[in-house]
């Protein structure tokens, strides 16, 4: 079938394709939104996220006595990303632009559409390095009261029954038509329709072709996370040794394909070896996907071993340094790590990152929050009931017993692992200390919203606070940092830098922005951010350039 249905297609129908859409139909724009799969999965990842939103000197951070500034924040952004390469001049301007953006009129954009935030402030990615290293100075993450599912809602609602928009599910992209040096279209494969849940995998058998013509073309197809060959391709070379053993923290559809197809249509895609996997994954009970992976969300007080019982170096404690701890692992020659805790920290400092895992926020129910606070999560005691990575005993000799049985493990040696718990716990002793872990604990709890869930420095091994827990941590695929280098109307660029007519790019595809808005390194709370403001200036500038 070809038809020019549409000024501006949009591929993709996640959390940047449905924002830019909605620029573009604000301003009297028809819109195609092309997707592979069908009309259970719009909202992409964002839907499944946790809903985490990267704001500055917000007043729910005035609130909790946190002082922040649009120059503490791009110090941090700036530390964070580490732009060393001549590709990073657009990543460069984008980062100022977002934080302006992040420090201005983000929240107050987001709140006209109807954005509500829970009232505590979270501190990811604390760092742990000097001022200008990686890391949020502050708590900056602020959750969506909701989370992923209300977000995504936000732009949904707009969309759906809007005369102006059009949904095309179940049709696979597999080329950007261009003709005399500007992309015009798209061309692909209709797939047979399917009931697939969420995040399911469906058919990719063929029922037909079509081609679809457009004034512009927006590339919002996200990253490369549920496709690992591409994942293993890219590694960085900084990083080592590629791992071996992968779970995945997004849906197989997650396969990176638009990323060739653009630039075999001609625009550049810069930064394919940086990346943001996390290293707190454990094996889903109940997945949805293939090797489906859930992360923890930690508190600061679990000790932190590698796969032959040694802690992990400073700064490398739970929540301080995604990458850094990614770095460690792979140079060890092992996939995987343990946390060792206890009872007392699992119930207050565990959280689950996604929707899914926290029902008592995605349901918007104070009720089951409260309940969470004093129980902890229910969701959390499933896994450790459940879960192939979690061992419990009573002493810590039977724990490393427990732990030499998971699969696909080196055995542990009691004398090591014994040296390294004893060693921390003689640290908790007095109220004075060199090790920089009881120190983190200690200041984390100076600040109210890290009070109420970060445990008192205690001994792990104390049976009061048992019995002991044990948890096999994985390598979870998660982001692209790099993708579609783009200007700042996001349009897409050749590898001279001269723009590609016709084609935009955001979200994920386009690196958040630029093609590399992050760097090396996240702050969190800025992905869907990310995808927001660069879908944002996709849909606008579209609608602008065209007649």
């Amino acid at each position: 079938m070809t038809a020019d249905v549409a000024d501006v297609i949009v591929v993709g129908a996640g959390l940047a394709g449905l924002v830019a859409a909605c620029e573009l139909a604000e301003r009297g724009r028809r819109v195609l939104i092309v997707d592979q799969e069908n009309a259970a999965n719009i909202g992409g990842q964002a839907y499944w996220s946790f809903g985490g939103l990267f704001f500055v000197d917000s007043p729910e951070q005035r609130r909790m006595g946190i002082r922040d500034s649009h120059e503490l924040a791009l110090q941090d952004w700036l530390g964070s990303a580490g732009f060393d390469r001549p590709e990073d001049h657009w990543p460069r301007q984008w980062a100022h632009a977002y934080v302006d953006f992040a420090a201005g009129e983000k929240r107050s954009w987001l709140r006209d559409r109807g954005l509500q935030t829970f009232a505590l402030v979270g501190w990811a990615e604390r760092g742990g390095y000097d001022a200008n290293g990686h890391g949020n100075s502050v708590p900056r993450f602020h959750i969506t009261w909701g989370t992923g599912p209300a977000l995504v809602d936000i732009f949904v609602r707009r969309l759906v029954g809007n005369p102006r928009v059009r949904f095309a599910h179940r049709h696979r992209v597999d080329e950007l038509i261009a003709e005399d040096g500007a992309v015009v279209g798209v061309r692909g494969a209709v797939l047979e329709p399917s009931d697939a849940v969420r995040g399911a995998p469906s058919s990719r058998n063929i029922v037909g072709e079509f081609e679809f013509r457009a004034q512009a073309v927006i590339v919002a197809s996200g990253g490369i996370g549920g496709n690992h060959d591409l994942v293993r391709k890219y590694w960085p070379k900084r990083m080592g040794r590629v791992p071996e053993q992968l779970l995945s923290g997004v849906p197989a559809h997650v396969d990176g394909r638009m990323l060739e197809i653009s630039a075999t249509a001609g625009a550049s895609v810069i930064n394919s070896d940086r990346m943001w996997h996390y290293t707190e994954g454990i094996t889903n009970y109940d997945p949805i996907w293939p090797r489906h992976g859930i992360r923890i969300l930690p508190g600061p007080s679990s000790l932190w071993l590698d796969a032959y019982g040694k802690r992990l170096p400073v700064p490398l404690y739970p929540g301080f340094d995604t990458l850094g701890t990614l770095e460690y692992i792979a140079q060890t020659g092992q996939d995987y790590t343990w946390f060792v805790l206890n009872s007392r920290i699992i119930a207050k400092e565990f959280g689950l990152s996604g929707q899914e895992q926290n029902p008592d926020l995605t349901e918007r129910s104070i009720r089951a929050v409260l309940e969470r606070s004093r129980k902890g999560p229910a969701p959390v005691h499933a896994f450790v009931d459940k879960g192939v990575d979690f061992v419990t005993a009573t002493t810590l000799r039977e724990l490393v017993a427990k732990m030499n049985v998971v699969p696909d493990v080196l055995p542990l040696d009691f004398d090591v692992v014994e040296h390294e718990v004893t060693a921390r716990d003689r640290e908790v002793a007095n109220r004075f200390t060199k090790d920089g872990q009881i120190t983190a604990i200690r200041a984390a709890r100076e600040y109210l919203g890290d009070r109420v869930r970060v445990v008192a420095p205690h001994r792990l091994t104390d049976p009061k606070a048992g019995p002991m827990i044990a948890v096999k941590l994985h390598i979870l695929t998660r982001k692209s940092l790099g993708g579609l280098e783009t200007d700042l109307d996001a349009r897409a660029l050749r590898g001279d830098g001269s723009v590609l007519p016709g084609l935009y790019a955001a979200g994920e595809a386009a690196g958040f922005g630029g093609g590399g808005v992050h760097g090396y390194r996240s702050l969190e709370g800025t992905f869907l951010g990310g995808c927001v403001f660069s879908g944002r200036a996709a849909g606008r500038h579209a609608a602008l350039s065209i007649g």
